[in-house]
């Protein structure tokens, strides 16, 4: 069943990207040669009308391949009917459908987790301090609301665990509301435990897990997460950059599989949750200016737009091709990385 999700999980959050894509290459009067699902050999296919439908042995990625895409011209398909030749808003609508797919399918997925499991009422504020903890020793009380870690704002149980990992091992300055509305900062150290054949560090607390029902509040709240993780996802890459967490900290495939079997032992619902906070990964990536993600087209549109006529094809095609291989390097290394974590 774990192999089944992980197949269920990718698949899903790559078909919404590339069925973005294509239904606006396909308003757009671009001639679209195929449509895939997953990358490698080809396990089968249909062609309907002028598009290729198929599904590929590795449920790693997919693709549109359109007409022009590579923004020189072929002699095999209409001028009109190829992307390069389209407006820049046509282009640009294209590029970035995947992405804004992707955010949508995570709202509704969201909303419907949210439903059926409520929403958290005080996500941030805490229920319980373990008495072995130095934290016991402090001014914070249960009941208080966190709301910053080292002067970082924190408003969902995601953030908190984000700013601890980051630090982890580290003494923290938790800032906390009383529930008198009286704000105060604490320095709070962790303890390094072993549980249940996990190790690392713990500060001592756990966060309110009351739940609230209803249809606007599922609605709200759906939008209020599918915010917080993409604030979520710029930190971590922000981290990532500026060195506050290791490449080690990365997944690939492998790692995916193994978030894929924890979260289907916790239930269906969980299996739910992470399609929608991968569909929110895959945007807020593809939304980087770098080459070969969708931001990075959309980079070159921006400066086309300006200079006022077209990026050359051949260098715009190198830069594209140059940045694909650097993400193959990553894909490799982080593979490598996860490989290690199983023994």
């Amino acid at each position: 069943m774990s192999i089944i999700y992980f197949i269920l999980v990718l698949t899903i959050t790559v078909m919404v990207h590339e069925l973005g894509h294509f239904l606006l290459a396909k308003k757009n009067g671009v001639y679209v040669y195929e449509f895939s699902i997953g990358m490698g050999p080809k396990l089968f296919s249909k062609k309907k009308g002028e598009t290729e439908y198929s599904v590929r042995m590795l449920p790693i990625g997919g693709y549109v391949s359109m007409a022009g895409e590579d923004m020189e011209s072929s002699d095999s398909v209409p001028k009109d009917r190829q992307l390069c030749n389209k407006s820049i808003l046509a282009r640009f609508l294209t590029m970035i459908a995947g992405i804004s797919f992707n955010i949508i399918f995570a709202i509704i997925l969201l909303f419907i987790v949210y439903i059926i499991a409520g929403t958290p009422k005080d996500d941030t504020m805490i229920n319980n301090i373990a008495s072995e903890y130095p934290i016991y020793n402090t001014n914070i009380k249960i009941g208080d609301v966190i709301t910053k870690i080292d002067g970082v704002k924190v408003s969902s149980y995601e953030d908190i665990a984000l700013e601890l990992t980051v630090k982890s091992g580290k003494n923290v300055d938790i800032t906390v509301m009383h529930k008198d509305k009286s704000i105060e900062t604490v320095n709070v150290k962790p303890i390094y435990t072993e549980r249940a054949g996990e190790s690392g560090y713990s500060y001592g607390f756990s966060l309110e897990n009351k739940r609230a029902h209803g249809l606007f509040n599922a609605f709200k709240y759906s939008f209020k997460q599918t915010k917080n993780l993409v604030c979520q996802m710029y930190r971590i890459l922000y981290y990532l950059v500026t060195g506050n967490l290791s490449l080690n900290n990365l997944s690939g495939p492998i790692g995916i599989f193994k978030v894929v079997d924890t979260a289907s032992q916790a239930g269906f619902l969980n299996i739910i949750y992470l399609i929608a906070y991968l569909c929110i990964n895959v945007a807020v990536i593809n939304l980087l200016p770098f080459p070969a993600f969708d931001g990075g087209r959309v980079l070159f549109l921006i400066i086309e737009k300006i200079k006022g006529s077209k990026v050359d094809p051949k260098l715009e095609n190198t830069i594209h091709a140059i940045g694909f291989i650097l993400l193959m390097i990553l894909m490799i290394y982080v593979s490598f990385n996860d490989i290690l974590k199983l023994f």
